[in-house]
């Protein structure tokens, strides 16, 4: 049986030690985000480079780096569940920053696509870890608002990359000409520069407390005495082809589904292959998807109750894959923004680095905490009030986006993307602790990289992909050479609207009932 709340818990308050390990979090958070949207601003010099296209520009945003980090976000939540949160941490940012060194090596799609994988193993131990620790250092009463602050560090080093990025290929690019050492350009140095400070942060993320598991909520949960033996479990049942051996380990039904499942997945990915010519994404995201159902799979088998909360719980899934659609427009437009700036409004680099940069960084900052706050003011009142701030994340950046990728007028342009990434930016904290409510408090780090398999595999994996390979799609050949219409792949991104709505609506209608039940439907048969 599952331990149950006393009756009369004494009310839990977060300490002053709390908000430090907190501060800690958002900037390993901005750390984590330097490294991975660096790329943005680089994008326009690797394609010349590289000899690319938007698509496959769209790819090394997306889903080169989204299918590993979703994929190892599994495995590692569940160790985040089970072991050392602080020490996981600082191994996973010790790896994604030297990953994050190895791009500036990189000298064609291949090398730089594996470091961009290598890049999304190490930074899927982040946020398992991250919202672990949070929700043992804060009550639930604080939680959205905690968990908005920490999602700061999104926007901040997500414009903060901008900025670094441009200045250090400026500055290197001016001081070697012709290449610098190595041979190496603008570029490359910049993903030197942003890599190798994380190797720091890493011992600074060694000297924090682990807090007892479940404490907060009074529902003190051990962790498992042998952690390993789950993750090297959990591993080998979502990295294929050790999917078909736990198949078969479940018996001959379980096989038959599994395979079932791939030839299923593998029949898709062929077809979209043959339709959009693209291997490297649809083969990334067929993986992808055949891995998750694998892992769903076992995990039914053999934790019915994480399984019951998390897939088998309608609200969650929804409230995943609504704001999962909130979120693969804000990937797009975090990614496309400043190409788009350079390319079709032809502004100035360091100029849309600054501008842009301060923009996702303020925008972002203040949309992610205010909607935290209203989030927590509305769910007094409503269990389900935190969804109607995904809600106003679906539905306000529709008119920005619009006005702001048909205009001209750069200072429009400019306030537009804020005004939708600020728009956008609040649904996180709401969506974020609608998932973490709907799990016992053992089943978080589970909770938490299921919520993330939405965000990338949906969001960020097919965000960027999607404007890269419309406006492939819509633009033509000058001189030889593919010019594409980011104009209309970046407005394509409205279309996902309704159905965003569609899924929001239902679970606005499920939250209040599944919260209600978590400890009933939570317990071991």
């Amino acid at each position: 049986m599952q331990p149950t709340p006393t009756d009369s818990p004494p009310e839990k308050k977060a300490s002053s030690y709390s908000w430090y390990v907190l501060v800690v979090l958002v900037l390993v958070y901005v750390l984590n985000f330097i490294d991975r949207q660096i790329l943005s601003i680089l994008a326009v010099d690797i394609k010349k480079d590289l000899g690319l296209t938007d698509s496959d520009l769209g790819f090394l945003g997306g889903a080169a780096f989204a299918v590993f980090y979703a994929l190892f976000g599994v495995p590692l939540g569940r160790l985040a569940d089970n072991w050392n949160r602080k020490r996981l941490l600082a191994i996973g940012l010790a790896l994604w920053s030297t990953m994050t060194a190895l791009s500036g090596f990189a000298r064609n799609q291949l090398t730089l696509s594996l470091a961009r994988m290598g890049v999304g193993v190490g930074e899927a131990s982040a946020s398992p870890t991250a919202y672990s620790l949070i929700s043992d250092y804060f009550p639930k009463r604080q939680r959205a608002t905690a968990l908005a602050i920490y999602s700061s560090g999104l926007y901040i080093g997500g414009g903060v990359s901008l900025l670094i990025g441009a200045k250090i290929g400026q500055l290197w690019n001016a001081a070697y000409p012709g290449g610098g050492p190595l041979g190496l350009v603008g570029w490359q140095a910049a993903f030197l520069a942003v890599g190798i400070p994380g190797l720091l942060m890493a011992l600074w993320v060694l000297t924090l407390r682990e807090p007892v598991r479940g404490a907060m909520d009074g529902v003190e949960s051990p962790s498992s005495p042998t952690p390993f033996a789950n993750f090297l479990t959990d591993l080998s049942t979502i990295v294929p082809p050790f999917t078909l051996l736990g198949a078969w380990q479940r018996g001959p039904s379980a096989l038959a589904l599994n395979l079932a499942a791939a030839a299923v997945v593998a029949l898709f990915a062929w077809g979209m292959i043959g339709l959009t010519g693209n291997l490297p994404q649809w083969a990334s995201v067929g993986l992808g998807y055949y891995a998750v159902f694998s892992w769903a799979c076992t995990l039914k088998a053999r934790d019915p109750a994480t399984w019951r909360l998390i897939w088998g719980t309608p609200a969650f899934i929804t409230t995943t894959l609504g704001y999962s659609l909130v979120s693969l427009v804000a990937w797009a437009l975090g990614f496309w923004a400043a190409p788009y700036a350079e390319t079709v409004l032809r502004l100035d680099k360091q100029e849309l680095a600054f501008i842009l940069g301060a923009n996702g960084a303020l925008g972002g900052f203040l949309g992610v905490i205010i909607g935290g706050r209203l989030a927590d003011t509305l769910r007094a009142n409503n269990p389900a009030g935190r969804v109607l701030v995904i809600v106003f994340g679906v539905i306000a950046p529709i008119v920005p986006i619009w006005i702001g990728f048909t205009t001209e007028n750069s200072t429009l342009f400019y306030t537009m993307t804020f005004l939708a990434q600020m728009c956008g930016a609040a649904a996180l904290g709401a969506a974020a602790a609608t998932t973490q409510d709907l799990v016992l408090p053992r089943m978080r780090g589970t909770a938490t990289a299921a919520f993330f398999l939405g965000t990338t595999l949906v969001g960020l994996a097919f965000g960027p992909y999607i404007v890269g390979q419309i406006s492939d799609l819509a633009g033509t050949v000058v001189n030889g050479q593919p010019v594409g219409d980011l104009r209309t792949g970046v407005l394509s991104l409205i279309g996902v609207a309704p159905i965003a709505l569609a899924l929001l609506y239902y679970a606005y209608r499920t939250v209040p009932e599944a919260e209600a039940t978590v400890v009933e439907r939570g317990a071991d048969s």
